[in-house]
């Protein structure tokens, strides 16, 4: 059973997505999402606005293990795991924007964001802790919309899977997943601001002033590292994130920042599998986070799935519907649920 806080109930909007990701909000008012095991992205409609989808239509096909998407005007940005490519209308083919994304290795998602007519994709590293050969992993890298200027934007990101824009400060917001095998409860994952030139850390030190092991001889090179906007639990895993400006909710959550922990794999007892809320004030957190949605981690009958290691749901991202209610993708299950709030 899923909990929230009282006054909000959460329902599946749309189910039967095998491993449901990244969504965007199109122009036509429409959900569309990333099904990287299909290699497919989707357009979720809800003509009779009953708050469920009532068709899912593919949109794009025979992709590879598209993740990130994003709209500008009418043309829609898919990140594939091995590049960028653009539909710029209904029924075109993919057209290629960027051409050449590091694909070998581990973490194989690609994030993209928008701002102006600048392009962002997120490309986490290929291993746990190594020195990366291609300067563009563990990093976010800039280029113009049509796929030039390629320039380094920040790096020292072992894995920042989720990217929004802070909405009065222009912001880029990044979750990041940090290494493993330094036991249950180091290192702590995180969301950053990003800074252009900014350097985070990977893999030298996962805080500033706290090098990895492997790197104990070389402490210098964390000397510049910029440290955490938000401190979250190890292992944890965030990814998708937003920032809240819809009606529906009450005041005081307008300007918060919700993230989805997709949860532990390697921690001996789970943790995660829920969707945090952060208190801002100012267009800063002022409060750790705090559950908002959580229940995942539990079994139908209500006892922890230890055995499988994981919890019957696990999610991905978060999205506000102009209504207000904010949708979440679930890759376990998947499902997208969408929460609503009844004063």
């Amino acid at each position: 059973m899923l909990t929230l806080p009282t006054g909000f109930t959460i329902a599946v909007y749309a189910e039967q997505l095998p491993g449901v990701r990244l969504m965007a909000l199109g122009p036509d008012g429409d959900v569309y999402a990333t099904l990287p095991e299909l290699g497919r992205v989707v357009r979720l409609g809800d003509a009779d606005q009953d708050g469920t989808a009532d068709r899912v239509t593919p949109v794009a096909e025979g992709l590879n293990l598209p993740h990130g998407l994003a709209f500008r005007g009418g043309t829609l940005y898919v990140a594939e795991s091995h590049r960028v490519v653009r539909f710029d209308r209904p029924g075109a083919g993919p057209t290629i924007v960027v051409a050449n994304l590091p694909a070998d290795g581990g973490h194989f998602t690609r994030t993209i964001l928008i701002q102006g007519e600048r392009l962002f994709v997120s490309v986490g590293s290929s291993c746990n802790i190594c020195d990366e050969r291609d300067p563009r992993r563990a990093a976010v890298v800039r280029y113009h919309l049509d796929g030039s200027g390629e320039t380094l934007f920040a790096t020292g990101l072992r894995n920042a899977v989720g990217l929004t824009l802070h909405p009065a400060t222009g912001e880029i917001w990044a979750t990041n997943n940090d290494r493993d095998n330094l036991g249950d409860d180091l290192p702590p994952d995180r969301v950053n601001i990003l800074r252009e030139g900014g350097f985070y850390g990977w893999p030298f030190c996962y805080l500033p002033n706290q090098p990895n092991p492997e790197y104990q001889r070389t402490p210098g090179r964390c000397a510049n590292a910029i440290g955490p906007a938000i401190v979250l639990p190890a292992h944890t895993a965030p990814l998708g994130l937003t920032f809240y400006q819809g009606a529906m909710f009450p005041a005081e959550y307008r300007g918060d920042l919700f993230i989805a922990l997709h949860g532990s794999w390697n921690r001996s007892v789970p943790i995660g599998y829920e969707v945090v809320r952060v208190d801002f004030e100012n267009g800063r957190p002022v409060r750790p986070p705090q559950p908002f949605v959580s229940g995942w981690l539990e079994g139908r009958r209500g006892a922890i799935n230890r055995v499988a290691g994981v919890g019957w749901g696990r999610p991905v991202d978060v999205l506000v519907l102009p209504d207000g209610s904010l949708l979440i993708s679930d890759d376990e299950s998947g499902r997208i649920y969408r929460v609503t709030y009844r004063r």
